[in-house]
């Protein structure tokens, strides 16, 4: 059973490095006394021996140490170790210390936007401007949900393809305009047809599909509030027709738009 990161997890970042090893790199053996320490491993190998124990890690594992953990590394010359460390922390909202909700050593691969929110964070935290812990704290949490979701969580949304996320996050703020197969593809690249089955793996929907459920959730999240009538709440997520909106929100949530409106909302 996994730790869970709430809403309630607070995080404080301790150190954090981007370890480019030479042949003669070694980490000498050392107790971490205060921290969990996350180690992402982009390029080469190491040997890590934790606890009495030997560890190998390799290209795209994921290896996170608990508080008290005791540890020393080496690398291997012909296979030098590219890796990100970051020391880190989670309590609750009591203060009372969280443990990690990672296993010992893990595999989710290399992943470019996450290497790439790991350099931003490695820049950011080098770089101490003012505000940066705020920025280095957003930085990491995503870091953290973005791998909860490949090792804990599983979502088929999330991917390591970067011209799907790129789609969706293009989606979540354009979902009213006119959206197509072929423009998301023509958008990043891609051929129609690739693209499409591309999506359909990834997210494991259609990209109409997926469209559809977008605008709905957030039709609904308008009609909830009471500040929209419902033909306004279909034109602004994108539907022309106001008849095709109620026939694709029931049909999608099992109920009426007219049902989320507030008691005595009128029409």
């Amino acid at each position: 059973m996994f730790a869970t990161i709430g809403d309630d997890t607070f995080l404080d970042i301790h150190h954090v490095i981007y370890r480019k090893c030479t042949p003669a790199w070694i980490m000498p053996k050392n107790k971490l006394s205060r921290s969990i320490n996350m180690t992402y491993v982009i390029q080469g190998a190491a040997r890590y021996v934790i606890n009495n124990e030997i560890v190998d890690v390799t290209q795209g594992n994921l290896l996170v140490l608990p508080k008290n953990s005791v540890r020393s590394a080496s690398t291997f010359p012909d296979q030098l170790m590219h890796c990100f460390s970051v020391d880190f922390a989670l309590r609750n909202d009591n203060s009372r210390p969280l443990s990690s909700p990672f296993p010992l050593i893990s595999a989710p691969g290399c992943h470019k936007n996450i290497i790439h929110h790991f350099h931003e964070l490695s820049f950011s935290w080098m770089d101490a401007n003012q505000g940066y812990m705020f920025k280095c704290k957003g930085l990491f949490m995503l870091i953290l949900h973005q791998f909860m979701e490949l090792l804990v969580y599983k979502d088929s949304l999330f991917s390591g393809d970067f011209r799907i996320t790129k789609v969706i996050r293009y989606i979540a703020m354009n979902y009213s305009e006119r959206i197509t197969v072929k423009s998301m593809a023509d958008m990043v690249n891609l051929n129609p047809t690739y693209f499409g089955d591309l999506f359909q793996r990834t997210t494991g929907m259609s990209l109409n599909r997926y469209l559809a459920q977008v605008r709905i959730k957030n039709a609904e999240a308008m009609l909830v509030s009471g500040e929209y009538k419902i033909r306004d709440v279909a034109e602004a997520c994108g539907f022309t027709d106001t008849s095709h909106f109620y026939k694709r929100f029931s049909s999608l949530k099992g109920f009426s738009p007219s049902e989320c409106l507030p008691k005595g909302f009128h029409l």
